[in-house]
């Protein structure tokens, strides 16, 4: 086991790769170090030599050929996912690949084979989400039974604005459901479960300028697992909460920086019994609830929680742990947005 820290090249400079990827792994340099990068932007790769002393390329293959370059971190268009990582995979190269892990079921599927062939690199995928600090605060609520069984989980990443940019053509992957979409259908599936969901979709195009969908409405049950309800909208001028959740004995609501949750324990319930005889005063069943409140803030940063799937990383890479965000797990995702795109026509 070697401590020197992971050699990075990072593919692609634009909004993942310099303000995601760069950012976080800047001040981690006892575990990582940029040392080579890739833009077809002159400007870009000017300023990431100025800012890592790196080595720069105008074209992936020389990237992938560096033997300096020990990970590579693809911040590509989405549709150049798959290729890009199997051509790392197979230079010997440890891979970490934005979302949406691939363009296709069939993509990922590819991704998948390259990365479980024997001593093949690590590929991991970027669905950081899974660090968010609210999310985990959910899964701890949920894991806890407080709230006792989980009916329904609704959530929604809404607002009223237009795109123009690449990210809304069909032909470059592009659509609400394979940008936004991602973060949320990966979380929402680990608290899912792992039956086959039911799915009921609908696919819009409201305000974006390009061809793809904006306005996503899915929503996926199971017997024995909760009802899941995403909203992703660019048309919605009163967006609701990020987290709404049911359950048999209370519920949460809130947003990635608070959440609320009650709940109550049955032993305290006053026992009842069904009775089919009228109500006293024509009245409706009343229930005295002893609920008990709690709530959560987020006090930690972003980054910090970001730089989780980092740390996790380097233990994979450095001392063999298992790796936390597998292809595997992420092909998942792949399948439901592909059938979602089936079903929705979009």
């Amino acid at each position: 086991m070697t401590t020197s820290p992971i050699r990075v090249g990072i593919a692609g400079l634009g909004r993942s790769g310099w303000d995601i990827h760069a950012k976080l792994l800047e001040p981690m340099k006892e575990q990582y170090q940029v040392v080579a990068v890739t833009d077809a932007d002159a400007n870009r790769r000017l300023e990431a030599v100025e800012r890592f002393d790196c080595l720069a390329y105008d074209n992936y293959a020389d990237l992938v050929k560096d033997k300096a370059v020990e990970l590579i971190v693809i911040s590509l268009p989405s549709f150049l996912h798959a290729d890009s990582a199997i051509a790392a995979l197979e230079a010997g190269k440890h891979v970490v690949c934005e979302k949406p892990m691939a363009a296709s079921l069939a993509d990922a599927d590819r991704m998948v084979a390259a990365a479980a062939k024997p001593d093949a690199p690590i590929l991991s995928i970027f669905q950081n989400r899974r660090y968010n600090p609210d999310f985990r605060k959910v899964q701890e609520i949920i894991a806890s039974g407080v709230l006792g069984r989980i009916v329904q989980i609704r959530s929604t990443e809404s607002r009223f604005s237009r795109r123009w940019d690449w990210q809304t053509l069909k032909e470059f992957g592009g659509g609400s459901l394979n940008n936004t979409g991602p973060h949320f259908l990966d979380m929402l599936l680990q608290l899912f479960g792992p039956a086959e969901p039911e799915i009921l979709v609908h696919l819009d195009r409201t305000l974006s300028l390009g061809d793809a969908d904006d306005h996503v409405k899915i929503v996926l049950k199971a017997e024995g697992a909760p009802t899941i309800d995403l909203e992703i909208s660019s048309c919605d001028a009163f967006p609701g909460e990020t987290w709404h959740i049911m359950g048999t004995q209370g519920g949460l609501h809130g947003s990635p920086r608070r959440l609320e949750w009650k709940f109550f324990d049955p032993a305290e319930l006053i026992p009842r019994e069904l009775d089919t005889a009228p109500t006293p005063d024509r009245s409706y069943n009343r229930d005295t609830i002893p609920w008990q409140e709690a709530s959560w803030e987020r006090t930690q940063d972003s980054d910090d929680a970001y730089r989780g799937f980092y740390r996790d990383l380097h233990a994979t890479i450095r001392a063999g742990a298992p790796l936390v965000i597998t292809p595997e797990s992420v092909r998942r995702v792949i399948w439901l947005q592909e059938e979602c795109h089936r079903l929705g026509g979009l």
